[in-house]
């Protein structure tokens, strides 16, 4: 018996990055899968983001551990796709009792040279999105009478970084919707935490554009990840650059077990002592 048998479970940003990861996890413990990802590119992130083929990979991937999973292309700054998407899922898989709200962009840009789009496009994915997953869920929650909820902030969701202050302010706010849904939900025994990671070794940070905020001082052939891992590294008190997606899905799991059944309105740092300096 795996730790999540007979459970199902909702991932948001499941494409690729953390949120495969976090719907491989699960389903390796025994969860089935609901998942969804806007398989398109937003105009201010500054890598490329998921395509079909990355989710079509994500089913062939759960399939073959022998669970079933519904997929579908959706974007989560959209309360009626996001809720479409859930709703049919639950229809198929006939319950929910998890939901990792996962999906997020990075960009980048002083508080002074930001523009109103990508602080509109960060904010909506990174916060409101959140927030629409959660509304989505809450139903579906109560009528399993009870489950987790696992928000994705981040160690920028507890302390000031530097040219990132959309998504430093986005994931302070994820952190303010998971005490207040927790204690709203409390009653339902609907748990709701956040994981707060440091760096995680995905596309999000390993592009050119994250190299260039991080390096500015090198020639661009001169940025190679391995040069970019010492930078990295300086941000963390284990001297380690970043953490894997796995590390960031053990965390989910644990907090989507019966383990953490009494654990709410908590957060949860992965963050290789980042907090601590």
């Amino acid at each position: 018996m795996g730790r999540l048998e007979g459970k199902v479970a909702f991932v948001t940003g499941a494409a690729r990055g953390q949120g495969r990861s976090h719907a491989l996890r699960m389903a390796q413990e025994g969860a089935d899968i609901i998942a969804i990802d806007i398989e398109d590119q937003i105009s201010s992130v500054p890598y490329k983001m998921a395509t079909p083929d990355d989710m079509a990979e994500t089913v062939k991937q759960i399939e073959a551990l022998d669970r079933r999973i519904v997929a579908t292309k959706a974007d989560v700054r959209d309360f009626a796709a996001v809720k479409g998407a859930l709703d049919e899922g639950v229809a198929q898989l006939g319950k929910l009792d998890i939901v990792s709200a996962n999906a997020g962009i990075f960009s980048f840009g002083t508080m002074e040279e930001l523009t109103d789009e990508e602080w509109d496009q960060l904010v909506d994915v990174n916060l409101k999105g959140v927030w629409h997953t959660a509304k989505a869920a809450i139903p579906h929650l109560r009528a399993n009478k009870g489950g987790s909820m696992i928000l994705t902030s981040s160690s920028a969701g507890v302390k000031a970084v530097p040219n990132i202050g959309h998504y430093v302010a986005a994931k302070h706010g994820v952190i303010g919707l998971m005490k207040t849904l927790a204690l709203e939900l409390a009653p339902d025994f609907i748990r709701v935490n956040t994981v707060n990671p440091t760096s995680v070794n995905t596309d999000m940070i390993q592009n050119a554009a994250a190299y260039e905020l991080f390096a500015p001082d090198l020639e661009p052939e001169a940025r190679t990840k391995e040069v970019l891992g010492a930078r990295f590294q300086t941000l963390n008190a284990i001297p380690l650059p970043w953490v894997e997606p796995v590390d960031i899905s053990n965390a989910v799991l644990f907090l989507a077990s019966d383990e953490a059944r009494y654990i709410t309105g908590q957060i949860f740092p992965i963050d290789l002592g980042q907090l601590l300096i």
